[in-house]
């Protein structure tokens, strides 16, 4: 969260009251998070920058997108971008646009993807370099990964680059892709993602983790569940020099009484580098190394009136003394976060259902929506730092709330920047109370109370519905 913005020459005043809630002033943990002027140098590397001196400008334009995809329900519409910026115009003495959202939308496909894209990867990774001591795994940074998909509109365009499971009929489902992210563990920002179809050659989970690979590296530990537990996969990030925490994949053998025994139910092990799988070219091929020497370690899940439930962890962490057991199944423990982190994304800034109508839109609105993401993880983590705690001690929902309610106020507001710093302070220690709530043990049946009337689900395409209904009508 933030203080005072660097206002741009084009920016004018108003926009840096609008835009101040995700920037940082002097004296707080984290600075210079996306200026109007860092946003025209991104993209003005990528040869992207229009609208120079004109309402919908490039920075005015991502501005709007960006509260237009932290919006919930309705008022993520483009017609309220377009009165955001009405109003911003009518508060700064411009004259306004009209209410057409022609101009906007237009405007709003110009965005490079690219610049986006670096966008959202440099305040994480700016933010994770920044980050408390305290909030690092064993003095590593301990980077989750997990996959997941999401919808977008029945269009030609988007059936075309994104189908439908084949399992459906034409018309009824919707366009499907797929997505892997790299999370940080003490930030909860995402570093970086990589997008596909749902189907079709080298668009699985583990092909897209390989396109992540060189955000891996000395200092860091890859935590991720068995799905991407392959031989290839380990090897490429010891190349790297980084950490590996994941689950064994179940079709994997474990005998214990083998090894180099470390301790209980935890000993060294080597695996034998497999055939060339059709994927890998034999160049890389030779460059994986026979054998890996790795970890082994099995612990069991107890809690109380739940079933105990036994994992099996195969991590490069081989030093007993430097890696205690319990340690280590403590990091995997952690695993979960990037469910609950990918939650946010899907629920509280929609990105389970996107809204765009063609391929580039789509990918448009994805990084417009982990930007948003990043910013509000960035304010979390100040209010963390400036108040001794852990981001992930802090509610996303109610630090999302305080930021758009921050937005809509403060351009209604003379603030003078000393004002404007101590304002934002206090809005600090206010997000610093709304912590996640501890419920060890939380059972909740998945029953609804209330009884809602419900339309039948489709099962052929709606033309065919509306053609039977012409000719009852008939």
């Amino acid at each position: 969260m933030s203080g005072v913005a660097h206002s741009s020459r084009r920016g004018g005043s108003c926009f840096q009251k609008v835009a101040a809630v995700f920037l940082s002033s002097e004296g707080l943990p984290f600075s210079d998070v996306l200026s109007a002027t860092r946003i025209e140098r991104a993209f003005a590397r990528h040869g992207n920058l229009f609208g120079v001196g004109t309402i919908y400008s490039t920075s005015v334009i991502v501005w709007a997108f960006l509260g237009q995809v932290l919006s919930d329900g309705k008022q993520a519409a483009c017609q309220s971008a377009v009165s955001h910026i009405v109003s911003w115009c009518l508060l700064s003495g411009r004259v306004a646009p009209t209410q057409d959202t022609g101009d906007y939308c237009r405007a709003r496909a110009k965005l490079c993807e690219r610049a986006l894209h670096e966008l959202s990867c440099e305040v994480a990774a700016e933010v994770e370099q920044a980050a408390d001591a305290k909030w690092m795994w064993q003095g590593l940074h301990a980077k989750l990964v997990d996959g997941f998909t999401f919808t977008m509109p029945d269009t030609e365009a988007n059936q075309e680059v994104y189908p439908q499971q084949k399992a459906q009929a034409p018309g009824v489902g919707f366009p499907i892709a797929r997505a892997v992210a790299v999370l940080s563990l003490a930030t909860a920002c995402v570093l970086d993602l990589a997008c596909g179809p749902y189907k079709g050659k080298q668009t699985g989970e583990s092909a897209l983790l390989r396109s992540l690979l060189p955000h891996f590296g000395p200092g860091d530990v890859a935590v991720m569940d068995r799905y991407y537990c392959s031989y290839m996969m380990m090897a490429h990030l010891i190349a790297n020099g980084a950490h590996v925490c994941v689950r064994k994949d179940k079709r994997r053998h474990t005998n214990f009484r083998k090894g180099r025994r470390l301790g209980k139910y935890d000993h060294i092990v080597v695996w034998t580098r497999p055939i060339r799988p059709p994927w890998m070219d034999e160049a890389t091929y030779a460059s994986i190394p026979l054998t890996l020497e790795l970890r082994e370690l099995s612990f069991r899940v107890v809690e109380p009136g739940r079933r105990t439930h036994k994992l099996t962890i195969i991590t490069t962490m081989t030093d007993r003394e430097e890696f205690a057991k319990e340690a280590i199944a403590q990091l995997y423990a952690f695993r979960w976060n990037a469910e609950l982190d990918i939650r946010s994304i899907k629920c509280a800034l929609n990105l389970d259902h996107v809204r765009c109508k063609s391929p580039e839109m789509v990918r448009r609105e994805l990084w417009t929506t982990l930007l948003a993401y990043n910013l509000i993880r960035t304010t979390a983590a100040a209010a963390a730092a400036l108040h001794d705690k852990h981001p992930r001690q802090i509610s996303f929902t109610s630090t999302c709330q305080h930021v758009l309610a921050g937005w809509i106020t403060l351009p209604l507001l003379e603030m003078t920047p000393s004002a404007f710093a101590a304002y934002c302070r206090e809005l600090l220690a206010r997000l610093a109370q709304c912590e996640v709530g501890h419920r060890p043990g939380r059972l909740e049946p998945r029953r609804l109370k209330r009884r809602r009337h419900r339309y039948g689900l489709l099962h052929k395409a709606r033309s065919a519905h509306q053609a039977d209904l012409h000719k009852l009508c008939t």
